[in-house]
């Protein structure tokens, strides 16, 4: 990419970095205890991890090979310990088997846009700068925004934009992009934000900031196919997790704060007959929720780092049925109120229940 080491492209302030540590901090102190960063990026929380627990070996994946570079500068004091690879993380199984191992001990998604692709005008991701279309955070492969906002079909545009940034102007700004692109191609960040700010009535554009970032966030995750890869990602990380072992995931838009509790909750809950006293084997909940729902930034922590504002974080642990293989366990049992609802003793938490 032509970056010259010690001029480092984009701002980096490590989003929870303290919270996640602490959430973490019991399986890095495991026995040879592997951490997965799976959005490794500009390496500030893999960094943290391999000062803080001299034996924990790190294997940090990114997409962007630019990312990529800039952590391998930053991180190279750590020698073998940090294990970098260009990979999406989905791919966690077939990373995991190049390297020979069946598991890993602590894991950490840190969801969307990475600093260096925000900030970086040349990369495409920033309505509020002119660069071109490109908005790929993998640059070696794969199509381009301009692509998709030029050659896509006028339908499957609004489906796009309604579906991926929840965009009620869809309809709207797609009939401009049609006008447009009969004119002549769409090439720049700037025209397209021109167009969906001409889209939108003048109403609605007073409030909620730009009003291109929607229709910015849904090309984004066209163009790199972030939803379905969570989808496969997060229940791949999940069957990899060791006993004991804790996952830290932190997104910072509904649509995939959707997809990851989905796939914890489906984890954290019995799949056995409600009506019997005893957890069947094989039946029982693999996962321990480790946060009341999605935790918010502290005001603080926004001070400090204002793109922390709408991250939402969520953390398990991986229960250890190791100690009785096969055994039936009891169910936690259940108090009830006045109006016979059952409801579970003081201490005991029902699966899923907190803020969505």
């Amino acid at each position: 990419m032509g970056v010259v080491m010690g001029e480092l492209r984009g701002t980096h302030v490590p989003v929870l970095l303290e919270r996640c540590l602490e959430l973490l901090d019991p399986a890095l102190r495991l026995p040879g205890a592997v951490h997965v960063d799976f959005t490794l990026g500009l390496g500030g929380h893999a960094e943290a991890v391999l000062e803080r627990y001299p034996d924990v070996v790190l294997i940090g994946l990114d997409r962007d090979t630019e990312a990529l570079t800039h952590s391998r500068h930053r991180l190279a004091r750590f020698g073998e310990r940090a294990q970098l690879v260009h990979a999406v993380y989905d791919e966690l199984p077939r990373v995991l088997d190049e390297l020979d191992l069946a598991e890993f001990h602590s894991g950490l998604f840190d969801l969307g846009v990475s600093s260096l692709q925000l900030d970086e005008a040349d990369r495409g991701f920033a309505y509020a700068q002119d660069a071109p279309l490109d908005m790929r955070m993998d640059q070696t492969s794969g199509f381009t925004a301009e692509q998709v906002v030029n050659e896509y079909e006028p339908g499957a545009l609004v489906r796009i934009l309604r579906q991926y940034g929840e965009e009620k102007f869809a309809q709207r700004i797609v009939s401009s992009i049609v006008r447009e692109r009969q004119r002549g191609r769409i090439t720049s960040t700037a025209r397209l934000s021109e167009l969906v700010k001409e889209s939108i009535p003048a109403a609605a554009r007073r409030t909620g900031g730009n009003p291109a970032k929607r229709t910015f966030q849904a090309l984004r995750i066209e163009v790199n196919g972030e939803l379905a890869t969570l989808e496969a990602a997060v229940p791949a990380a999940l069957d990899a997790l060791a006993p004991k072992g804790r996952l830290v995931v932190m997104s910072y838009q509904s649509l995939e704060d959707r997809i990851v509790k989905r796939a914890l909750a489906a984890r954290s809950r019995s799949t056995g007959p409600v009506d019997l006293p005893v957890e069947l084997p094989g039946t029982g909940p693999t996962l321990r929720l480790l946060t009341r729902g999605s935790e918010p930034p502290s005001e603080q922590e926004v001070a400090a780092n204002p793109r922390a504002a709408s991250v939402k974080l969520r953390a398990v642990e991986r229960l250890d049925h190791q100690a009785t293989p096969g055994a039936a366990r009891e169910r936690p049992r259940m108090t009830t109120t006045h109006g016979g609802q059952g409801r579970l003793r003081p201490g005991e938490r029902e699966e899923g229940e907190g803020k969505a």
